[in-house]
This record gives structure tokens, C-alpha cells and sequence, in this order.
């Protein structure tokens, strides 16, 4: 959308940032060009995101909108592409859990939420959405400046995804500009989180440099599932961004690891983080109630009866190595880890493994379409 030519050795955008500040390795580690993983939550704010960009950018000119209902029936159009476009992505991404189309109705909802909000900044009240005349649609898309752009710092060493910028309009008049950043996820229950506040301020930042006779400008967070907008007025965050960039410096040696709840509960890249695994079993980590992520070996498997026997691993040091524990655990597998249980087995049966997201009930174990089951392999070079 905005900006200047890439440059820089590397960038900052607020996911790196946020990750760097959680943990150090852990944004060292996305990287190193590993496996990539695919969850439902961002494959349907995906889906919901270009659903948005499609109908603000929709040629009215090419649609049928003599006919009752004509938007929402567009809008359903639109959203089934992009969920078959998402869906085959999602599928083809390396690690994945099971495509959950049961869910397709209640996002379909979130693009809703998302219209209604725009509706709203086009000064328009209309509830049900299969009221929207073409007048009305004209009227939102005449208030959108630009749609799904990247924005850049002069340097390039800034960057940041943007979802919409609008005129503020009231009465019909143009106030100044609003940065909007859709949001698909849970909204807050009172204020917006600090992550989001601080990446919210940065898109704000990053279009006042690059417009330096700009309007007045706002920013907001756009949640679709509560219809609900987040007017975010803190201080500039620019300065604070490219001091981070400098720490952000690219590494042949694993960064510092720093792990903790926080930042070690939702990593996706444990099986490479050997950090992870002496910090659990050093107690400062918590096991994990009902899910639990395990280093092991494969003692016996049994894929007719869907059963297998596995070792836990004690880390030996803090570099990877480990070493056994006596301490087993059954487990009964299903679907995807079923399948790749069996691969393992046929191939590499003597190799240590990650296995994440074992659901536990009293001592037995379940892994099924929700697990993952991927070969040890810390990195430390």
C-alpha cells in the first residue's frame, strides 16, 4: 500500500517484535526456515480478512444488485472462495490439525460483524445486511482509502500489515483519517491488550511518516465478533520500535532463551528448543493439566489395535541431549497421529520425539487430529 523499497538486513513488524520480547530463541527460531504451522483461529481470520478487502474493493458494476438480498448473497459467494482457497493452504502447510468446516457459519458471522462496523463509519443503520442497497455499498466503499496494504518506515527496517484506512466522515463530512485494524479473535473485556495497543500505535506511526501532511489521524481495533471498536490514543511508538530492531540483529547462534509460561505455552517450535525442555523438568515450567507437550521414544506400537507404549526422555544438559527415565506411559492414537506414528515406526522407529498437545485422562494418553508428533531435533549452531 505505503512505503519505501526494502532495504534493510532485517525487518521489524509487531508479530516479530512481540515474539522477540517473549522470547528471544523463540523468535530466533522462526527464522531458521522450519516446518510452518497451520491453526484454525488465523486460517479464519485469513478468510475473514480478505472477505473484507474483497467486498470493500467489490465492482458493483459486474454484480446483480436488482435482486433481494443481493449483498448477502455476494458476501456468502465471496467468503465460501476464500474459505476453499484457505482451506487448500491449510491442508498443504507441512503441520496441521483437522480443517474444521462446522465452523463455517459461525466466521461467516465475523464477516458480518466487520461489515456492520463499516456500515457504522458510513453514518448507515441497517441491521440485516441483506437490506444493503447499492447506494448503501457505494456509500462504504466512497469512505475506504486503501485496503490490506504493507506499510514501510523510510528506511524499510519497519513494516506492518494494514487492514483498512478510511475517512473519518460525520454528517457526511471528512474529519481526518482512521487507521483500522480488524480483529477476529476474543475482544478484551475492558481495554485493549498492551501487544495490541503497541501494534495498533505503530500502524498509526508508520502512516503518519509516510503522509507528513496528513489529516488528523485516529486509530481503532476493530473486533467482529462483538461488532465493538477500540479507539487507541497512546504516545508514538516509533522510537521504541527501532530500538527493538537493533536487538533484532540476524544471528548464526541461537539467541538467549528466556522460558516461561507465557512464552513457552503456545511456541511452536518446542521440538527444536532444547530450553523448553530442561526448563519444564527444572520445575519452571508447569506440566500442563489436561494437555501436555512430551519428549519421548517409541517402545512398542501396535497399529491394527491403535495403541502404543512410549518412554518419556530426560534432557542430559542443556543442549539437546537426553537420556532415559524408566517413566512410560500408553497411549491411544487416532487420524492424523495414527499416521504419522506408523510412518515413524516403519521408518525411523529409534529416532526421539516431540509430542505435542497429549491429552491426558488419569495416566492414559490420547493423540489424535489435535496432536502433533514431530522427530527431536533441538538446534544449537
Amino acid at each position: 500500500m505505503e512505503g519505501k523499497t526494502n532495504s534493510a538486513s532485517h525487518q521489524l513488524s509487531p508479530s516479530s517484535w512481540n515474539r522477540f520480547e517473549e522470547c528471544p530463541r523463540k523468535y530466533w527460531l522462526s527464522k531458521q526456515k522450519l516446518p510452518k504451522k497451520a491453526g484454525m483461529p488465523a486460517s479464519i481470520g485469513t478468510v475473514i480478512h480478505n472477505s473484507v478487502e474483497d467486498l470493500c474493493n467489490l465492482n458493483l458494476e459486474l454484480v446483480n444488485t436488482n435482486e433481494d438480498g443481493w449483498f448477502y448473497e455476494v458476501s456468502k459467494e465471496i467468503f465460501q472462495k476464500q474459505w476453499s482457497a484457505e482451506k487448500k493452504i491449510f491442508l498443504a502447510t507441512p503441520r496441521h490439525s483437522r480443517w474444521k468446516d462446522d465452523l463455517l457459519e459461525k466466521s461467516f458471522q465475523g464477516l458480518m460483524g466487520a461489515v456492520n462496523i463499516l456500515l457504522s463509519k458510513a453514518e448507515l443503520d441497517i441491521p440485516n445486511p441483506s437490506e444493503i442497497s447499492i447506494n448503501s455499498w457505494k456509500s462504504v466503499q466512497k469512505i475506504i482509502i486503501s485496503t490490506e496494504g504493507t506499510l514501510f518506515s523510510e528506511c524499510g527496517r519497519i513494516t506492518g500489515r494494514l487492514d483498512l484506512l478510511i475517512s473519518e466522515i460525520r454528517k457526511g463530512k471528512s474529519l481526518g483519517w482512521i487507521v483500522a485494524d480488524l480483529k477476529t479473535g476474543k475482544p478484551p473485556k475492558v481495554e485493549l491488550d498492551k501487544k495490541v495497543s503497541r501494534q495498533l500505535r505503530l500502524y498509526r506511526d508508520l502512516v503518519v511518516s509516510n503522509h507528513p501532511n496528513h489529516p488528523p489521524i485516529k486509530v481503532e481495533g476493530w473486533y467482529s465478533s462483538n461488532q465493538k471498536v477500540y479507539l487507541e490514543t497512546g504516545p508514538s511508538v516509533i522510537e521504541e520500535a527501532f530500538e527493538a530492531w537493533k536487538q533484532m540483529s540476524p544471528s548464526d547462534k541461537p539467541l538467549l532463551a528466556t522460558p516461561s509460561d507465557a512464552s513457552c505455552s503456545f511456541c511452536e517450535w518446542k521440538a527444536w528448543c532444547p530450553s523448553w525442555w530442561v526448563a519444564k523438568n527444572d520445575g519452571i515450567l508447569s506440566s500442563g493439566n489436561m494437555f501436555r507437550d512430551e519428549v519421548a521414544k517409541l517402545i512398542r506400537f501396535d497399529k491394527e489395535s491403535a495403541i502404543a507404549l512410549f518412554e518419556r526422555l530426560l534432557p542430559d544438559g542443556d543442549k539437546g541431549e537426553l537420556q532415559n527415565s524408566n517413566q512410560r506411559f500408553g497411549a491411544f492414537l487416532k487420524d492424523k497421529s495414527l499416521d504419522k506414528l506408523d510412518e515413524i515406526s516403519k521408518n525411523k522407529p529409534n529416532n526421539p520425539l516431540f509430542l505435542g498437545s497429549i491429552r491426558f485422562n488419569r495416566k492414559t494418553a490420547y493423540l489424535g487430529d489435535w496432536s502433533e508428533i514431530i522427530e527431536w531435533n533441538p538446534l544449537n549452531n
